[in-house]
């Protein structure tokens, strides 16, 4: 009787297990199933790199198209965005009213001439004020030479707060330009600033002549 049940026993557990090439079980079946389907999902849903998205006015334009210059004329009341050789923009500017040659001293209300940089830029300020670098080494000598000879008026410094700007008004586009009206900035409509401030990153150089 005792090896009756030992044989019942193992004929069950044969039964149990599957040959060697019998098909998986269900558990089997069903884990190759949730592989593939996460394989699928990687293959179709797989996850992308982040793009980042670059200043306008940096690194996400064609070589041929940075910025690297700006040329502003007073005679000509002309300023020039300039990538190489290329001159990307013309914009037509009003300029200090002191009129031609270099700025002097604070008060003036003469536009600098010389080399200068881009800096900071603000807002509101006339609807969006670009920083220039002003004054740079050869006003300080000059001012300094100005004021050894006595041409510099009491409590006169070198001057500050340089810069290109809007006007602050849509209702004076263009209508600003028909004289020069500034204490020494350069004067462009509202929508020209916004404009040249996507196109200019700070760094720019600025030449500016008479």
């Amino acid at each position: 009787m005792k090896h009756l049940v030992t044989l019942l026993v193992l004929a069950v557990m044969l039964m149990a297990s599957p040959s060697p090439g019998a098909p998986r079980t269900k558990k089997s079946s069903v884990h190759a199933a949730k592989i593939s389907l996460v394989h699928s999902k990687t293959k179709k849903g797989k996850a992308k790199p982040k793009t980042v998205i670059k200043s306008k006015a940096t690194s996400d334009k064609p070589t041929e198209d940075k910025v690297t210059l700006v040329r502003i004329d007073k005679s000509d009341h002309k300023l020039e965005v300039v990538a190489g050789a290329r001159v990307l923009k013309t914009y037509r500017v009003a300029i200090g009213i002191g009129g031609l040659g270099p700025k002097k001293y604070e008060g003036d209300m003469t536009t600098p001439v010389g080399r200068y940089h881009v800096t900071t830029r603000f807002r509101p300020l006339y609807h969006q004020f670009i920083g220039v670098s002003y004054p740079n080494d050869e006003d300080r000598t000059r001012y300094a030479e100005l004021k050894r000879q006595g041409k510099v008026p009491p409590e006169r410094g070198v001057g500050h707060g340089i810069g290109i700007h809007g006007v602050g008004s849509r209702k004076l586009s263009g209508i600003h330009k028909q004289e020069d009206w500034t204490h020494g900035c350069i004067a462009m409509d509202d929508d020209e600033i916004d404009e040249f401030g996507l196109l200019v990153p700070e760094g720019t150089p600025i030449d500016i002549v008479d």
